[in-house]
Formats: C-alpha cells, sequence, structure tokens
C-alpha cells in the first residue's frame, strides 16, 4: 500500500505492549507494533487459557514472513527478486505470494484494470513511488511511456505457481493488498489457536471475528479531511465475522502548478484521478480483497464503482465525495452506499 493511508481506525482503548504469561480464560489480549512501515493493533479474547508470549511469537514471525514476501523495500524479498527478472525469465513463487497474486489477478479482471499490481511505474513518474522523483506534471510522451510498462495482464503464469514477464521494464507492487493480506494470515493464526473472538488491524485495514465480549466489534471511517485528528468520525458501525477496508486521497497528494493531484492514478490512463471521491470503504470476507477493491473503487468513482459492488456477492461499499466549495467538516461531504453497507451511527 505504497503511498496510501486507510482511514478506518478501532473505537477501542487499552493497547498495550505484550507480557509473556499465560492469561485467564476470557481475559482479552491486546498486541500492538510496528510492521510494514505502519502499526499494527490486535485483541484477541480466548475463550481457554493461552499463552500470549508463544502467540506473540507466531504473530512476529507471521509478519516478518508477509514482509519477507511481498516487500518493495527488502532486495532480498520474493517480490523484489521478481521484479529483477528480465523478460521471459521464470520464478515458481511460494504458495502465499500466489494466493496474492491471483487476488489481485481478480481485481485487475473485475476492475477492468482500475486496480494494477503494475502501475508503479506510474506511481514513480508523478512523484509518488518510492523512487521520491517527479517534478511537475510529465508531459505526455513520459506517461505513454511508463505506460507501455503497465498492465497486470503481461505476467504469465506457468505449472500453477510460476510467473514470468512479458516486458523488461514491468514491476509488481502489491502495496495495496498486502497488509490486507497480512491481516487475513494473523486472523487464521489466531483461528488456528482456538480464538474466534478477535480484532486485527494493520495500517487502518481491519478484520474481525465474533464479538467483542459478547457486543459487535465497533470501528469509526475517519473524517476524510487534510490535516484533521485521526479520532475525528464521519460514522461508525458494527463488524462482525468481516474485513474492511478504506482508501482515500487527502493524505497523500501533490500541487503542482497549483492543483492538487492524488496519489491515486488511473492506470488505464496514465493520469492521477480527478473526480470528487474523497475517500471509500469496502466490507468484504477478507482485508485482502477489501484492501485492493478500496483503492480500485477509488480509480472507478460512485457510479462504476457502485453498480460493480452491487453485482459482487457478500461485498458493500460507502463512498465519501465532497460536496462543491470544499470539505472542512462533514457538512462538506455526502455519502453514496452499495447494498448491504451497514447504517453509519454518527
Amino acid at each position: 500500500m505504497n503511498g496510501r493511508v486507510c482511514y478506518v481506525f478501532l473505537l477501542l482503548f487499552g493497547f498495550c505492549a505484550f507480557t509473556s504469561c499465560c492469561r485467564r480464560s476470557a481475559e482479552p489480549l491486546y498486541f500492538s507494533g510496528r510492521t510494514m512501515g505502519t502499526v499494527y493493533h490486535i485483541t484477541a479474547i480466548p475463550e481457554t487459557t493461552l499463552d500470549d508470549g508463544q502467540l506473540i511469537r507466531e504473530i512476529q514471525e507471521t509478519l516478518e514472513s508477509v514482509n519477507k514476501g511481498m516487500s518493495m523495500f527488502d532486495r532480498n524479498s520474493e517480490l523484489s527478486r521478481f521484479n529483477a527478472l528480465s523478460k521471459n525469465e521464470t520464478m515458481c513463487v511460494s504458495a502465499p505470494f500466489m494466493d496474492v497474486f491471483r487476488v489481485g489477478s481478480d481485481l485487475y479482471r473485475i476492475t477492468g484494470g482500475a486496480w494494477d499490481g503494475t502501475v508503479g511505474p506510474l506511481v514513480n513518474l508523478w512523484g509518488f513511488g518510492s523512487s521520491g522523483k517527479g517534478h511537475g506534471t510529465p508531459d505526455t510522451a513520459a506517461i505513454e511511456k511508463a505506460r507501455s510498462n503497465v498492465g497486470f495482464h503481461q505476467i504469465r503464469v506457468s505449472d500453477g505457481h510460476c510467473l514470468s514477464k512479458m516486458k523488461n521494464g514491468l514491476v509488481l507492487d502489491f502495496g495495496s493488498i498486502a497488509k490486507g493480506y497480512a491481516v487475513d494470515e494473523i486472523a487464521n493464526l489466531l483461528k488456528r489457536q482456538g480464538v474466534q473472538n478477535y480484532l486485527v488491524e494493520i495500517g487502518g485495514e481491519i478484520r474481525a471475528g465474533g464479538t467483542n465480549r459478547g457486543r459487535p466489534w465497533k470501528v469509526g471511517i475517519s473524517l476524510p479531511v487534510p490535516g484533521v485528528a485521526t479520532d475525528r468520525i464521519l460514522g461508525s458501525l458494527e463488524l462482525r465475522d468481516r474485513a474492511i477496508a478504506t482508501s482515500g486521497d487527502y493524505r497523500n497528494f501533490r500541487v503542482i502548478g497549483g492543483k492538487t493531484y492524488s496519489h491515486e492514478i488511473d492506470p488505464r490512463t496514465g493520469w492521477p484521478v480527478r473526480n470528487k471521491v474523497a475517500s471509500v470503504t469496502v466490507i468484504g470476507d477478507t482485508a485482502v480483497f477489501a484492501d485492493g477493491l478500496a483503492t480500485a473503487l477509488m480509480v472507478m468513482g460512485e457510479d462504476k464503482g457502485i453498480d460493480l459492488v452491487n453485482r459482487l456477492p457478500g461485498v458493500s461499499c460507502l463512498f465519501v465525495i465532497r460536496e462543491e466549495g470544499g470539505a472542512q467538516n462533514d457538512s462538506g461531504f455526502r455519502t453514496m452506499m452499495s447494498r448491504g453497507f451497514p447504517p453509519l451511527e454518527r
């Protein structure tokens, strides 16, 4: 999720560092730390006695494994090794890497290319990527050159788990789905340990299981205003056995020649998105899918986005759209929801 900040936060208090001991059953365990360039918070409510020291070690091992597979900043990660391949070279990847790749393939297909894990050359061109480059508005020739190296369909799959590029300039970036995948992996770890009631959050991507001592988990959606405190919310909602992710444009943008450009780049045109969507929140079965779909819906806009979501089983979304005249408070927004999105509590 390079350059992208999600704006869902937990309406929970009392997160603390872990201590290594066995806790009484039903006593909540709280874990927090840093991973993938952001912070994570985990609440687990076990039904039986659990060694939280062992659990945190397994959590850390899981997060490290995801990083080793999908980090853009680790030259030895699977992702970096794939990006270093030349045209037509083949690399057989791990099962987790292939799982994320398949989610990306599905997102690319159903969104008509609005989500594209090869958009990196365009992101870098506009100055939002890890290269830190980008000065002024790129000219048409530069945009078209970068676009020629974009296209998820230009990655071949062979033998079920081997990948190769059709072009030398093609690079993969799982930044918009890797945190969601890590959330799902931690949730699956907790369930394997017999923990059915939990809430996992990494950088704003959330998955909730069961209940918070008999009540649904409650999360808030931040007000999408530049510089606003993260505890100012548009509203809150209840979540149970679902994942939620939000993408927005108000914390990562550039001003060029007096114009504001979003970090959300449309892979199909090569230009930053210019619609009035401030943020999109997606609820789905998995955090990895919700994470990527929220990014794509920012690009698609509210009409096409809601039409798509209404055709996807088990998925719902909320668009927050800027009204004319700016958006310095909640009166500067209107919202649009797909079918099935839960009501917001104000």
